[in-house]
């Protein structure tokens, strides 16, 4: 009986020791990354095409760019209708609502201390070892108080008389 419960401390021990040895990198939802290659790295070039005149070829640069070479970003924004290299500032029309939005100040590194915060949360109030122990997904459990109930608030709403001209879908089991 002893040798028994000597075991299976033993092994409860083993498990956890290994469980401690985990990556501690914050993933948002458990998401598995491999180390394989990056498919959507991948841009097949833009056929050879043969110039008017053999003067017109731009002088070579090496390690810079090639005139066959795809721009993802700038084929992107000119399908959606915009201006190849105009991102990354603000338009002007979005001026006034930036200055409201920024009027309080604006803290450059709010993402990483986003991140930072909601990792602390989920340990603090459901903490990382079913995580860890049986792979198992926390991050609504970790939430569920801050969740919205859809259905209720559309129903608040229509009780209010106003208009929802769209409304969530229902789950199979509300109906």
């Amino acid at each position: 009986m002893a040798a028994a419960r000597g075991k299976a401390f033993i092994a409860i021990a083993t498990v956890l020791v290994l469980s401690a040895c985990a990556s501690d990198t914050p993933q948002l939802m458990n998401l598995r990354t491999g180390e394989g290659p990056d498919e959507f790295g991948i841009v097949p070039p833009k056929p050879l095409q043969m110039p008017e005149s053999l003067r017109e070829l731009p002088e070579p640069t090496p390690g810079g760019e090639n005139r066959t070479d795809r721009r993802p970003e700038d084929e992107a924004a000119i399908a959606l209708g915009g201006r190849p290299g105009a991102a990354g500032g603000i338009p002007s029309g979005d001026g006034a609502l930036y200055a409201h939005a920024a009027r309080f100040g604006v803290e450059s590194g709010i993402r990483a201390t986003l991140a930072s915060e909601d990792l602390q949360w989920r340990r603090d109030n459901n903490g990382r070892i079913l995580e860890r122990l049986f792979n198992v997904n926390v991050y609504y459990k970790a939430y569920r108080d801050q969740s919205l109930d859809q259905q209720a608030e559309l129903a608040r709403w229509r009780k209010l008389g106003l208009r929802t001209p769209s409304a969530p879908p229902r789950k199979p089991d509300e109906r």
